[in-house]
């Protein structure tokens, strides 16, 4: 075969998909049918299209124009709307796209390892959970795991599906349960992102900004560049810093959404307090990245476990992440009375999902009159031999 004309040939195919890569118009996997979008925020709907081609978007008597620019990008941002719908969003460029069923109300973003990836089809009573999980305006997207070396700006999803038998023993079972209190006590759709993968630590989460906003973590963040680190087969350590944000997280820093639930730590138990710099980095960087300053952010404290090794390594992590309660606008549900010493994945998720969602219900949505978290050290008085010690949120008081 002639070497010039087979080189020739790959080049101009490469140059033929480089051009028609946009041909028409696209959007991100976590803009779809059957979506929850954020209420009273603005909506932002974003794409690629050929370069230099007029977009027009328009939902519920709302539209916006964008013209995409050199590389085919193009985002608008609609008036934001009240909770309910169904809505259709109609998008006409080079081509048109209708989604429909689409819901307006809370979403929040269900991510850590595998505490929080763990399924309904996996936990207490799950025969019983899924036959009554009929709740269409539950709605839950997931990401599959996808570390990257660099920011990616869209991935293959799940798609968004509706709370029903057939599909809710796949959705994150501590996200669902959560889900399942607050439709109860808000009576509006909610959203559920799930991007989580088990086994994996706090630092491929993180963003750049967040490892830049921590002092103590002064150098990763200068050793950046050196991260994700790559195989000589060009696979990604997704255990690397900034691997799974750039995978998982930053694809959809665009798409608005309430808050996030958080449940890992597990791969970090060895950090001590510098854990707590490590979620101090991990919180500013996504609130930074989704231009959120004050979004939630609630995690779940380890529930109890045989680890092995270190006797003190449990009961470090645990006070590394009482202190992330100083952080502003965190939350924490605790577990120890709900685990199972024998199982680091206890299949009680009900609790934990209504824990984190009286937190919600409390200090996001502004209820009144719930006790939303569980005993917290307020402060210690020496009196001779005897130390009184105050808490805080004891409800009824302390059996």
């Amino acid at each position: 075969m002639n070497t010039r004309f087979s080189t020739f040939a790959c080049c101009f195919a490469i140059f033929f998909l480089s051009i028609s890569a946009h041909a028409e118009t696209s959007i991100p996997s976590i803009i779809g049918e059957n979506m929850v979008l954020q209420r009273n925020q603005p909506i932002v709907i974003w794409g690629w299209d050929e370069a230099g081609q007029k977009v027009d978007v328009s939902v519920a008597g709302h539209s916006a124009q964008a013209t995409t620019d050199s590389d085919g990008q193009w985002i608008v941002s609609l008036e934001k709307l009240a909770a309910g719908g169904p809505h259709t969003i109609a998008i006409k460029g080079s081509s048109e796209l209708s989604l429909k069923n689409v819901l307006v109300g809370e979403v929040w973003l269900c991510s850590g390892q595998s505490n929080m990836e763990w399924t309904v089809s996996r936990s207490d009573n799950a025969q019983q959970e899924i036959a009554s999980s009929t709740h269409p305006s539950i709605r839950h997207i997931k990401f599959p795991h996808r570390p990257s070396a660099k920011p990616e700006d869209n991935i293959m999803s799940s798609g968004w599906q509706e709370s029903e038998p057939k599909t809710v023993g796949a959705f994150t079972a501590v996200g669902y349960f959560f889900a399942r209190h607050l439709q109860v006590e808000l009576d509006i759709p909610i959203g559920l992102i799930g991007s989580n993968w088990g086994g994996t630590r706090i630092e491929p989460w993180t963003s750049p900004s967040g490892f830049k906003s921590v002092p103590a973590l002064k150098s990763i963040a200068d050793n950046l560049a050196d991260f994700p680190a790559v195989n000589p087969k060009g696979q990604v350590n997704h255990q690397s810093a900034l691997a799974l944000y750039n995978g998982m997280i930053h694809n959809f820093r665009h798409f608005n959404f309430q808050g996030a639930i958080w449940y890992q730590g597990e791969s970090n138990r060895g950090d001590g307090m510098m854990y707590y710099e490590k979620k101090k980095a991990l919180v500013n960087g996504w609130r930074d990245v989704f231009s959120n300053p004050d979004m939630p952010f609630l995690f779940v404290q380890l529930a109890p476990y045989t680890y092995g090794g270190s006797v003190t390594a449990l009961p470090e992590i645990w006070e590394s992440q009482t202190a992330a309660l100083q952080i502003k606008n965190t939350g924490m549900a605790v577990t120890v009375d709900i685990g199972n010493i024998k199982d680091i994945h206890p299949r009680n998720k009900q609790d934990v999902g209504k824990r984190l969602a009286l937190w919600a219900l409390a200090n996001t949505y502004g209820q009144k009159d719930i006790v939303y978290s569980g005993p917290l050290y307020k402060s210690h008085k020496i009196d001779g031999s005897k130390v009184t010690i105050s808490f805080n949120h004891v409800g009824d008081g302390l059996a």
